[in-house]
C-alpha cells in the first residue's frame, strides 16, 4: 500500500490528536520538549523544501506522532526517523501504517553513530535532514550534524525563532555568535518562514521558524587549522562585552599584544568586539595565531 492509499490521519486536527494520545495513555514530557505540530501547512512546506528529491533519503529527528514523517514519506525514497521516547512507538505504528519507506530507530541522536547509521540505511548516499527539533537540543544537534563530516546535502529544521535568527546572523553583525560562525562556515542558512506558537499542541511560550541550511561544497574562508579556527571564534565570543583581543587572549592563553598584532594584520579596527569581525577577519586572526609559533621556532 502506498503512502497515498493508506488511511489519511488528520493529525493537524487537535481533536484527532488528543483522541490518539488519550487512547494510548500518552502524556507530554516537558523534559523532552515535546510540542506536536497541528498547523496543517507547515509539514508539507518543510517536506517540499528539504531537498529529498536530490538525496538517497531523509533523516528525521524526533518524529513525534508522525505528522512530518508522513509528508516526508511522500517525497523521499526512504525516511529514517530517530525517536528517543519509546512511548511513542505504538502511536507511530498506527499513524505510519502503510508507509513502507519509513523506518523507525529508537535512540538518542546525540549518542548514535550517525555516520555508521547513514552508511547502513542509505548506502553512503547523500542524505538530507528534516526535523521539528526540541528547543533544548537545537544547538548540540545542529553542531553535531555539521561537524560530523557526514554525507549531508541540507538540514531543514523547525526551531525557536530567535535561534533561527541567530544561526542566520552574518559575521560582522550584532546578532552573530560563535555558533553562527560555525554554521556559516559549513553551510548557507536561510530562514524560510515563521511558525507561530499556536501551531503546536501544547503551545510553547515562544514562536518558531523553519530554517534551511544547504551544505557548502567548499568553506567560505581558508583556515590553517579548522579546529583552532573554531576555538578562536568561541574565544572571541566568550566575553562579548570585552574587546576581541581581550577575549581571545583570555580564552586561548595567548599574550594580548600578540592577539592585537594578529587582529591588526587581519584588518580589524582597534578595540573591535567579536560581533564586528567578518568571517575573513576571524579566519585571518586564527591563521596568524596558529602560524606564529612556527615562525618563532624557525
Amino acid at each position: 500500500m502506498s503512502v497515498d492509499e493508506k488511511k489519511e490521519w488528520n493529525l493537524a486536527d487537535p481533536g484527532v490528536l488528543r483522541e490518539l494520545l488519550s487512547r494510548h495513555g500518552f502524556r507530554f514530557s516537558k523534559a523532552m520538549g515535546q510540542n506536536f505540530l497541528i498547523n496543517p501547512s507547515v509539514c508539507p512546506r518543510m517536506a517540499a523544501a528539504c531537498g529529498a528529491q536530490d538525496a538517497a533519503g531523509v533523516l528525521e529527528i524526533g518524529p513525534g506522532v508522525g505528522v512530518l514523517t508522513r509528508e516526508l514519506a511522500k517525497v523521499a525514497p526512504k525516511v529514517v526517523a530517530i525517536e528517543l521516547d519509546r512511548r511513542l512507538f505504538p502511536l507511530l505504528e498506527e499513524t505510519l501504517a502503510g508507509c513502507g519507506n519509513v523506518e523507525l530507530i529508537e535512540g538518542d541522536v546525540l549518542k548514535l553513530d550517525l555516520r555508521g547509521l547513514m552508511e547502513e540505511k542509505f548506502g553512503g548516499g547523500p542524505v538530507c535532514v528534516c526535523a521539528n527539533l526540541p528547543y533544548y537540543i537545537t544547538s548540540p544537534v545542529i553542531m553535531g550534524l555539521l561537524e560530523g563530516e557526514l554525507p549531508l546535502t541540507a538540514l531543514t529544521v523547525l526551531v525557536q525563532k530567535v535561534a533561527a535568527q541567530r544561526l542566520c546572523a552574518a559575521p560582522g553583525t550584532r546578532a552573530c555568535g560563535a555558533v553562527s560562525v560555525s554554521v556559516q562556515y559549513h553551510c548557507q542558512p536561510e530562514l524560510l518562514f515563521p511558525v507561530g506558537r499556536g501551531s503546536f499542541l501544547p503551545p510553547p511560550k515562544v514562536d518558531s521558524a523553519v530554517l534551511r541550511m544547504r551544505m557548502r561544497t567548499e568553506p567560505p574562508v581558508s583556515v590553517a587549522d579548522k579546529v583552532f579556527f573554531f576555538r578562536t571564534a568561541r574565544g572571541a565570543f566568550s566575553q562579548r562585552r570585552k574587546t576581541a583581543a581581550n577575549a581571545v587572549s583570555a580564552a586561548l592563553g595567548v599574550p594580548k599584544d600578540r592577539v592585537q598584532e594578529a587582529l591588526q594584520s587581519a584588518g580589524a579596527p582597534p578595540g573591535a568586539r567579536a560581533e564586528q569581525l567578518t568571517m575573513e577577519q576571524l579566519a585571518a586572526l586564527s591563521n596568524a595565531l596558529w602560524e606564529a609559533p612556527i615562525k618563532e621556532e624557525s
